[in-house]
């Protein structure tokens, strides 16, 4: 039987990467984003042309409740149901706690950890009905540790690995699984964000910069890939990763080592 992955964000990026990994397995696969449809055709083509036999797009923002509890239940209609739900969109603000706007503070929050919330609240009794579920949260390092002038993004991180482990409890005697993914750096297009800001501010080059970010956090001073994480997404989903349940899976080239 095809199984069917909803992934958060997943137009790019790490999302993008579980995307096409999914479909390579031969996944029905369901992606949400900002985008018009129209402007993510390629990576709907894409993911047919990687195995998918059936794909589907959801044009949503995450910081509204509501509508991201019916895109759940819509996507699961669509294809009869939701076997695997990858929690990953997530946005950045930078600035001092003192000097954080709180408008960009709600947003943060909502997107990052209230639309986990809201799609696990939707997915976990269509789980439950079909005897089987993975639930797999993009978290981060900073769910772990924190850094300075990222106030919401820590914040909501640290409460994704909460929810994670409350989940898991919570279908401990159940056929469902809850874990969370910590990577370290990753280039995606959030962290490309910062990276340009810092070097702008510091007049070098992105490369220059993105080298000097890495390397402040990870001893490895490498990048962690997005399909590196799209393959832990997959061994979590697998049957035999019945047992694996309310953990965190570190992928940080040694960040949180130190």
């Amino acid at each position: 039987m095809t199984q069917h992955i909803l992934i958060t964000g997943g137009t790019s990026g790490i999302g993008k990467a579980i995307a096409l990994r999914a479909a390579s397995a031969g996944m029905a696969v369901s992606i949400t984003g900002l985008e018009a449809e129209t402007d993510i055709s390629d990576v709907l083509s894409s993911l047919k042309q990687a195995g998918a036999p059936y794909c589907a797009y959801f044009s949503i923002d995450l910081a509204d409740g509501d509508a991201t509890r019916a895109m759940v239940n819509a996507a699961a209609q669509a294809y009869g149901g939701i076997d695997i739900l990858v929690n990953n969109a997530g946005i950045q603000h930078v600035a001092p706690i003192d000097d954080f706007d709180v408008a960009a503070w709600d947003k943060v929050i909502a997107v990052n950890l209230s639309a986990a919330f809201h799609t696990t609240a939707i997915a976990l009794p269509l789980m439950r009905e079909a005897g089987f579920g993975r639930i797999i949260n993009i978290a981060s390092v900073h769910g772990l540790v924190a850094s300075a002038q990222k106030a919401a993004y820590v914040a909501a991180k640290h409460g994704i690995i909460g929810l994670t482990k409350t989940t898991a409890l919570e279908t401990a005697k159940q056929t469902i699984t809850c874990n969370a993914i910590c990577p370290g750096w990753v280039r995606t297009p959030l962290v490309e964000a910062q990276i340009i800001a810092r070097a702008k501010a510091a007049g070098r080059s992105a490369e220059e910069e993105a080298r000097l970010l890495v390397s402040e956090k990870q001893p490895s001073e490498t990048f962690v890939q997005p399909e590196d994480i799209a393959d832990m997404v997959l061994f979590l989903a697998a049957p035999s990763a019945h047992a694996i349940t309310g953990s965190q899976f570190v992928m940080d080239g040694g960040w949180t080592a130190q």
